[in-house]
């Protein structure tokens, strides 16, 4: 193994994971955790998908298991559909949605057909009973019951869920309580994330926030653009101007139109004039002076396409040079990130340190 020291001292990260799966080129099915690289599967798998706290696979037999950073668990050898989110998995047997959470496993239904997973709850429906359920730390409660054909929820959040009854009574469910919104024949468009719910609010005609169980009013006017971090909105008002509202304070990150702006939990990117900016941890940053082809967001990583063509990466304010190499793909785990090499070789970045397999 090669480790490259990129800082002699870096910052704690907020983040942490077990598992960094990935499959060598060997076909071997591995995982970077306590800085090494370890074996999980010596035959190849059939498909994985990972969060940042374990790795769901289908082995070589079509049988579906977990890894957590300790030994692969197995879940069923069923022939099935699975979903992952960073703390959750669930999978479906006909009409069966079952789920594993900290290596418990429970049936959710026998009656189920539709159903989503997001970082601290499960969305599910019922068809027996004709309701749609949340499964949110152990505990199922179920949001409304229809009596005609049922629907998800308007919008699912990472831990909180926009819905409407039959009386099309808007509701919001957060913290394993549901608040009343208000009655509303036509549709409302909702943005959130983590704790946090935005949306134009038809019957004050006002730009609302929803923030750990209190409504508060952020702006005078409907707004055109929002979207929703962890813990924070950001929005487009009617000047055009990029604003940041969180923790009761409202911030101008740019009076420019950006051509492109994303929110992801605790971080923002946007451009201005072709320069890129993040917005995390209270600081404004400008990453490069040029718009990435591609990149992803995740918890507070920004990963992206550098002007060579290879793979760079902004953690927790630094920027990094991963590899130059084309055609290199790249994921976060956590606050790590794995990148893909030409060659099926493997570098992973994690604490200011590049790993290479």
């Amino acid at each position: 193994m090669n480790k490259i020291f990129l800082l002699l001292q870096f910052p704690f990260f907020g983040f942490s994971q077990n598992v960094i799966p990935f499959v060598d080129f060997n076909n071997y099915f591995r995982s970077f955790q306590d800085d090494n690289f370890r074996m999980v599967e010596f035959q190849k798998i059939i498909d994985f998908k990972g969060g940042d706290e374990f790795v769901a696979y289908l082995d070589n037999k079509g049988n579906l298991r977990v890894f957590d950073g300790t030994a692969p668990k197995d879940i069923t050898n069923l022939n099935l559909e699975y979903k992952v989110s960073d703390h959750l998995l669930t999978w479906k047997v006909m009409n069966t949605v079952n789920m594993w959470d900290a290596g418990k496993m429970k049936t959710l239904t026998y009656n189920g057909k539709n159903y989503e997973v997001r970082d601290s709850l499960i969305v599910y429906d019922d068809t027996r009973f004709n309701s749609v359920n949340v499964y949110f730390k152990g505990v199922i409660t179920t949001l409304y019951t229809v009596v005609d054909e049922l629907y998800m929820p308007v919008f699912i959040g990472e831990n909180i869920v926009a819905f409407k009854d039959n009386g099309n009574f808007y509701k919001i469910f957060w913290n394993g309580k549901i608040y009343d919104i208000g009655v509303w024949n036509g549709t409302i468009e909702f943005q959130g994330g983590t704790d946090v719910l935005t949306f134009n609010d038809p019957t004050t005609r006002t730009f609302a926030l929803f923030d750990k169980g209190e409504f508060l009013d952020v702006e005078p006017f409907y707004m055109g653009k929002y979207k929703a971090g962890r813990g924070f909105i950001v929005y487009e008002d009617l000047n055009g101007n990029l604003n940041y509202y969180g923790g009761g304070k409202k911030i101008q990150l740019s009076n420019f139109s950006a051509k492109l702006w994303e929110v992801k939990d605790d971080i923002v990117v946007w451009s201005e004039n072709s320069y890129l900016y993040t917005y995390v941890n209270n600081e404004k940053t400008k990453i490069c002076n040029f718009l990435p082809t591609d990149y992803q967001l995740k918890n507070n990583v920004f990963v992206y396409r550098n002007i060579m063509g290879g793979v760079s990466a902004f953690v927790d304010g630094k920027n990094f040079e991963i590899t130059n190499q084309n055609e290199s793909s790249y994921d976060i785990y956590g606050s790590s990130v794995i990148v893909k090499l030409f060659n099926n070789s493997f570098i992973v970045l994690k604490k200011g340190i590049k790993y290479n397999s």
